[in-house]
């Protein structure tokens, strides 16, 4: 497998790698940026992609903007360099309001893959299953974009403006990430999906996020409401409203995460193998709620880093926590 014919150039900072791919556009190419190139080259190789110029963004791992992470008033900021297994071992930084990024991160693909890949050009490749889009929805990214114009013009794209069909963004071709801000806390969180085997792409994958009151964080009263992200069930990553309203002021436990997997498998309508989905569906999002009403302690979230314990599920991996006792045995297909 190899890619097809392409001139390769190399950026040296921001407004370098912006006027490279405005001058190749110019002159009749079709330049595509290069990061860590987890998701771009498999693509070349198969020959799914046919960039004829490459921009190689290596250079500007020299900027620290680009490389760290950072909290602040408005949240989270990720650098868009910043790599997946820099977010996994990062757990200090995130603290317990953004969490899951850390543990959702053991998810993508190997170790290889995540030493290389980033957080931005994962987003940006706008695969439906991958766990960065996801994420993204779940907690109300911001992804900063840098045109020709320069650092005076940069756009912020809300992530529920970003992803709009089949590997489809909002980002121009002449722009690159600059960073991606996560404004929404989430401290009971879980993202979890199902491949048929460990490192695969996802079948289904659902990400959620529980709403408690801050009067009471650890009680049994009734949530004030919560978010479910589902990716693999249609063109481009999705909220699903409908088992969202279920949540609102119920009683958490396993009778009303069950109810909200149900509506979120009746609420989709997945392009193909519908009711293999809507099986994935349901087990998922059912299952991805107790683990963000569990909050794993940190020792368990280590331990699960360290070995990479996972269940199993018919037919499959779900890479994750043990899941609940009340668990359906819904993932095998026929």
């Amino acid at each position: 497998m190899k890619p097809a014919a392409f001139t390769y150039h190399r950026a040296h900072d921001v407004s370098d790698a912006t006027g490279l791919l405005g001058e190749l556009a110019q002159a009749g190419e079709d330049p595509k940026l290069i990061a860590g190139g987890q998701s771009l080259m498999p693509m070349m190789n198969f020959r799914l992609a046919r960039p004829s110029a490459l921009v190689d963004l290596g250079p500007l791992r020299r900027d620290p903007a680009l490389t760290s992470i950072q909290r602040d008033d408005s949240g989270l900021r990720i650098g868009a360099l910043v790599t997946h297994r820099k977010v996994e071992v990062s757990g200090h930084t995130l603290g317990p309001d953004f969490d899951v990024l850390s543990r959702a991160m053991r998810w993508v693909g190997h170790l290889p893959i995540r030493a290389r890949g980033t957080v931005a050009g994962s987003i940006v490749h706008g695969d439906a299953t991958a766990e960065w889009c996801l994420l993204a929805l779940l907690l109300d990214a911001v992804i900063v974009a840098e045109g020709p114009d320069g650092p005076g013009a940069r756009r912020e794209i809300p992530a529920a403006e970003m992803f709009y069909g089949f590997y489809a963004t909002a980002v121009e071709p002449d722009e690159v990430v600059i960073e991606v801000r996560f404004t929404r806390p989430a401290p009971r969180a879980a993202l979890t999906e199902f491949a048929r085997r460990h490192g695969d792409f996802a079948i289904v994958d659902a990400a959620v996020s529980l709403d408690v009151d801050p009067a009471d964080p650890d009680g049994p009263g009734p949530l004030v409401g919560g978010r479910v992200v589902l990716g693999g069930v249609a063109p481009a990553p999705i909220r699903v409203p409908e088992a969202e309203a279920v949540l609102a002021g119920g009683v958490p436990g396993p009778e009303l995460f069950a109810a909200c997997g149900e509506a979120a498998a009746a609420a989709i309508d997945p392009p193909d193998d519908a009711a293999y989905r809507r099986r994935l569906t349901r087990t998922l999002v059912t299952r991805a709620l107790e683990q963000a009403w569990r909050k794993p302690a940190a020792e368990e979230t280590v331990r699960e880093r360290a070995t990479g314990a996972g269940s199993r599920v018919s037919g499959g991996t779900e890479r994750g926590s043990s899941p609940p006792a009340y668990e359906a045995q819904e993932g095998a297909k026929g």
